[in-house]
């Protein structure tokens, strides 16, 4: 097994970063200061309370070693956010403070099997202040393991206000040897609070280079170079999107189904089918991906609470059970919904880069088109629209996903899209 930072492609200063911060968290273990529950200095404390810090006696890390007890790792979608949190878990829990691949602690955090390691993964639109508060008495708890208790909250910009606040006080007054790594698209105050940010360490991801991302593709999942490549161009630097395009022929179908849209606007009511003809295309993606987790998620908690039981109680129980059943059922749809609008956004990435491309080559840009095989069909539209219709068509897309975060019904969002690229 390679070490835990190997598929963090094309990211090289922050596996330094990471791998320091895990030496240093490793030193104060071996120097016996974990016996003494030590207490992490966060690095970007005001003052006065840096100050504090540095009084709390022997064992205290020093932010100069590049160790903290609250990370934020940022970057665009698939820069590996959660990938580099989960990484950075493994180097905390590893025997020798590296990251090695090969330990049971290494092996365990990658697994998602270790006890001291406990990761959000908001299956709906957002976290909830209930979730994160269980999560935070958890996190209060001796780590088990005798290191550290990890927690790692991926999409963190999905906390609710009142969420955010209940892990915001955790963070100010963290557990003994309890680390927090979350994961966010940006600091911006839209993404993360400006109060939670200031008490983290921020680890900056970029977008990796295409050839990165192609040659974890031929090593890891052993795809052939130029189907690696293509990929990995298509997929705009996203690893998780690079290897579906790559190994899922049904992927590609539905890519080739959205960039067929701009040939496909020839009037107002093509506009519309082509909305509705997207809607129902992530619609049925969505469906796809979740259909299995919530028939085996329903039939689990019928089983539990006593479903096909020929005991004296068991029918009885399992119709007092409806409240749980209805809870079960909200959790589904709200993971339907996100899985609807992550497919729909996919999408809307797709065509960006077709118009993104229309766009270099209207302006004669020295850069590779990102969807190659649609370089014909891209090139006929420079000439058509020009740089500046190119644009406008490009900023419509990029609209539609700005108006889908903001909460408006995707419906709306998309037909009006549809209308915006036709009458440019």
């Amino acid at each position: 097994m390679p070490d835990v930072f190997a598929d963090l492609v094309g990211q090289d200063e922050a596996v330094a970063e990471l791998r320091r911060a895990a030496g240093a968290a490793a030193a104060v273990l071996a120097a016996g200061a974990a016996d003494r529950a030590p207490a992490l200095v966060a690095v970007g404390l005001p003052g006065e309370a840096a100050s504090k810090a540095g009084d709390a006696g022997p064992g205290v890390l020093d932010p100069s070693t590049g160790m903290t007890h609250a990370w934020i790792f940022t970057g665009p979608p698939g820069s590996g956010r959660s990938v580099a949190a989960r990484a950075f878990a493994a180097a905390l829990q590893c025997t020798y403070g590296t990251g090695c691949g090969e330990c049971p602690g290494c092996h365990t955090t990658m697994g998602g099997t270790n006890a001291d390691v406990r990761l959000v993964v908001p299956e709906g639109l957002s976290i909830g202040v209930g979730e994160m508060r269980a999560l935070v008495l958890r996190a209060a708890s001796t780590p088990s393991g005798g290191r550290w208790q990890v927690v790692v909250i991926e999409d963190a910009d999905r906390l609710t206000e009142a969420a955010g606040n209940a892990l915001l006080k955790a963070i100010e007054e963290p557990p003994p040897r309890t680390v927090f790594l979350l994961c966010a698209p940006s600091t911006h105050p839209d993404d993360i609070s400006v109060t939670i940010r200031s008490r983290c360490r921020v680890v900056p991801l970029r977008q990796p280079p295409a050839t990165a991302v192609a040659e974890v593709l031929v090593r890891r999942d052993g795809i052939a170079p130029d189907v690696a490549q293509w990929a990995a161009s298509a997929a705009q630097g996203h690893v998780g999107r690079a290897r579906r395009l790559a190994r899922d022929p049904e992927a590609r179908k539905r890519r080739e189904a959205v960039l067929a849209v701009p040939r496909r606007l020839t009037g107002v009511g093509a506009a519309f089918d082509a909305a509705s003809a997207l809607i129902e295309a992530a619609e049925a993606e969505a469906e796809a991906s979740v259909a299995e987790a919530d028939t085996a998620e329903r039939a689990a908690l019928e089983t539990a609470l006593g479903a096909g039981g020929t005991g004296r109680g068991a029918a009885g129980a399992i119709r007092g059970a409806a409240g749980q059943l209805k809870e079960l059922e909200r959790r589904q749809k709200s993971r339907a919904t996100r899985a609807q609008r992550d497919a729909l956004d996919r999408a809307l990435v797709d065509l960006a880069g077709f118009y993104r491309d229309a766009l270099t080559m209207a302006l004669r840009a020295p850069v590779d088109a990102v969807h190659t095989d649609t370089a014909a069909l891209a090139a006929a539209g420079a000439q058509k629209w020009d740089a500046e219709g190119s644009l406008r068509r490009l900023e419509a897309v990029l609209a539609c996903r700005a108006a889908i975060e903001a909460n408006v019904k995707p419906r709306i969002a998309v037909e009006a899209m549809m209308l915006a690229l036709w009458k440019d």
